[in-house]
């Protein structure tokens, strides 16, 4: 095994993964937002020709997919595993884009968290000698998720302002062992936290203490602090939850000043009526996918950490009463 592990959480790889290309598919709404230009592809509508929004999300992640290996020139044939996740019932999604890329098939759940699980799993898996090239991919849906965890679309129902809008979009990104490109150099695996948040129209407030831990148990691994990133960006927290993870991480004497960020503040600006900010597992996948690699090739950013925050919970724990624990799996890319 080539990784090393270093202190309780953080694995540090010995030959770093390299990124060789992304792809991302966006929505209208996520096209008209401020990172608009930044993807690849903005479908005309949510439902992107197909019969139901399911099936458009599991045809985005398709499409993100080949996409990513259309940059980079590579056949399906050389890849070893497809890594994938979604926040449906049984990754439905992702299954389903499985079957059709038939592909060897690690599907993951992190919630919000999937992108980072799994640029994280999977350069465990190149840099443990197990792998040459793995294509990572998430998706999300703002019609399947709300069917699914919330309430109907044709509802109509009023938000809470605390509320965040879930993305449709997929991003996937293509890991070699070789290449040129940027690199993926650590990795910290994030404990599930739960501070008894139960309102799930509050995403950001059950995900934060889970960040701030695995942000403040990266910096003590790694034995760096903020100043050393070009850039750190959660996932999903919104300006919700971005706002109290600075503060817990303020209140255990780390200041991240101004170069931490949240992916579901940048996707959406405040006139798009999307209250907290963006969420679900689409976000981070698309703002990652596109502007931040597109911006470390560029030189913009040199050393970033992308931190994916998921609240892992269901519709019936809600219903039951449960809490909703959360958690934060963070992985280092420098250019």
């Amino acid at each position: 095994m080539n990784l090393k592990r270093v202190g309780n959480q953080t694995v540090v790889f010995a030959n770093p993964p390299v990124i060789l290309s992304s792809y991302s598919v966006v929505g209208p709404k996520e096209g008209q937002g401020p990172l608009g230009k930044s993807f690849d592809k903005v479908c005309k509508d949510g439902i992107n020709g197909e019969k139901s929004w399911e099936v458009a999300e599991s045809k985005m992640l398709q499409e993100a997919m080949q996409g990513a290996m259309d940059q980079a020139s590579i056949q399906k044939e050389q890849i070893d595993f497809m890594l994938a996740g979604d926040l449906l019932n049984q990754i439905i999604s992702s299954n389903f884009a499985a079957r059709q890329m038939a592909l060897p098939f690690i599907g993951l759940y992190g919630a919000c968290s999937t992108m980072a699980l799994g640029l994280a799993v999977g350069s465990m898996l190149i840099d443990g000698g197990f792998a040459e090239k793995i294509l990572v991919g998430v998706s999300s849906h703002h019609d399947t998720a709300e069917r699914q965890y919330r309430l109907p679309t044709e509802q109509g129902s009023q938000r809470a302002l605390s509320a965040q809008w879930t993305v449709t979009g997929a991003g996937s990104v293509l890991l070699s062992s070789s290449g040129v490109g940027p690199r993926i150099t650590s990795a910290t695996i994030g404990k599930v936290i739960d501070f008894a948040v139960k309102d799930v129209n509050n995403m950001g407030a059950a995900m934060a203490p889970a960040v701030a831990d695995t942000i403040l148990n990266h910096f003590q691994d790694i034995q760096l602090q903020p100043t050393d990133y070009s850039l750190i960006a959660s996932g999903d927290l919104g300006g919700v939850g971005l706002g109290l993870a600075c503060e817990l991480l303020k209140q255990s004497g780390i200041d991240t000043g101004t170069n931490f960020t949240d992916c579901g503040v940048l996707i959406y600006d405040h006139t798009q009526d999307v209250h907290a900010g963006g969420s679900g597992c689409g976000c981070s996948s698309v703002v990652f996918a596109g502007d931040i690699l597109k911006r470390i090739k560029a030189g913009e950013l040199n050393k970033v950490m992308l931190v994916g925050s998921g609240a892992l919970h269901s519709p019936t724990s809600a219903l039951q009463g449960e809490s909703i624990p959360g958690i934060g799996h963070a992985v280092v890319i420098e250019k």
